[in-house]
């Protein structure tokens, strides 16, 4: 196969920042993507219905001259939201989803949720009216390994919620492990799973062996390989509860390549043209659509896209730069260790 047509695609996870980054890594995504649904961390985090509004100006102010792009909002929630304001941005139509960051999970978490019983009224009203819950599925206490946070988050917190609370639509976003593929499978319906895509190619070892490499530390952080191939199976499997959330995470060099270094990947730029090499890899291009394309509408009740865009496969490997600059210093771009031979035809 040489060439490969979908309807265009989503992101249903992707960090875009603010300011100048912002106005640096827009492009990447509104390129290819129709819709995102956009991460809420940012510093302060969007809270309130007012904060997502004036955040999505800034975004679509952003936006290069011509493309056609849908952010999809979130609110982060704390133990002081307000339900009222949840609804209303339901009502509206501005709020897609709501996010769920155990305080000190990842990038400005910090102001996330510890007592959930303070967030109860929230979560309640969410499952009242339909509205998602988007979750960081880790647990933060320090007794608790890292590369284990996730089998305890879904142990202890996810499951008590969802039996308290079965109505609650819930996405389990990032999933990177075993435990979190298999939990979906077993779910009576109302939950679901984002992939990312340096999830479905990076294990841990592109971290440490070597040498400390930055450039590949994400949160949740990559796992052993014989979690990889659980997503890659899941991914490729055409399965409609499990969809494609970048969680494209833009840093500064600077912020990266330090003693404390941030938690992020940038794959907005070529996250098709390694996808097509994954799905091709398994044998699975036929399925690409569905995780792309297909599934992540029919989980937050919007039709697919009617556009569509074509992948071509090329002798010569695509070209993406090393970097994306920006006014506040240069990001680098995923590399995913491998040529890149489908590439997306510009229009």
């Amino acid at each position: 196969m040489k060439t490969l047509t979908l309807r265009r695609p989503d992101d249903w996870h992707l960090h875009l920042r603010d300011g100048d980054v912002l106005r640096a890594v827009i492009g990447d995504t509104s390129r290819h993507f129709a819709r995102a649904i956009i991460m809420p961390n940012l510093v302060p985090p969007v809270v309130t219905t007012s904060d997502a509004r004036a955040y999505r100006e800034r975004i679509l102010a952003a936006l290069p001259a011509g493309d056609r792009f849908e952010p999809l909002m979130t609110l982060y929630l704390t133990e002081h939201s307000d339900p009222e304001d949840v609804e209303e941005g339901k009502r509206s139509g501005l709020i897609s989803a709501v996010k769920l960051y155990p305080a000190g999970a990842t990038t400005n978490s910090h102001g996330g949720v510890r007592d959930f019983n303070k967030a109860m009224p929230v979560l309640e009203r969410m499952a009242k009216i339909g509205l998602p819950l988007c979750v960081h599925g880790e647990v933060t206490t320090p007794e608790v390994d890292i590369f284990d946070r996730e089998a305890v988050f879904i142990e202890t917190v996810l499951d008590p919620l969802r039996k308290r609370l079965p109505e609650l639509k819930v996405t389990m976003e990032h999933v990177t492990t075993a435990d979190g593929i298999d939990y979906i499978k077993s779910s009576q319906g109302n939950l679901a799973g984002s992939i990312t895509t340096h999830h479905l190619i990076i294990n841990r070892n592109a971290i440490l062996v070597g040498g400390i490499r930055p450039h590949y530390y994400c949160l949740p952080v990559a796992k052993r390989e014989n979690h990889r191939l659980a997503l890659r199976a899941a991914a490729t499997s055409g399965d409609p509860r499990f969809f494609l959330g970048t969680d494209s995470a833009p840093h500064v060099d600077p912020l990266k390549e330090c003693g404390c270094g941030c938690a992020g990947i940038y794959t907005s730029i070529n996250t098709m043209s390694c996808l097509a090499h994954v799905f091709e890899d398994d044998n699975a291009l036929d399925k690409l659509e569905a995780f792309t394309s297909l599934n992540g509408p029919a989980w937050y009740g919007l039709a697919p896209n009617e556009e569509t865009i074509t992948l071509e496969k090329r002798d010569e490997p695509a070209r993406f730069p090393d970097k994306r600059e920006s006014g506040a210093g240069p990001i680098t771009v995923f590399d995913p260790m491998f040529p890149l031979h489908w590439q997306v035809l510009d229009k």
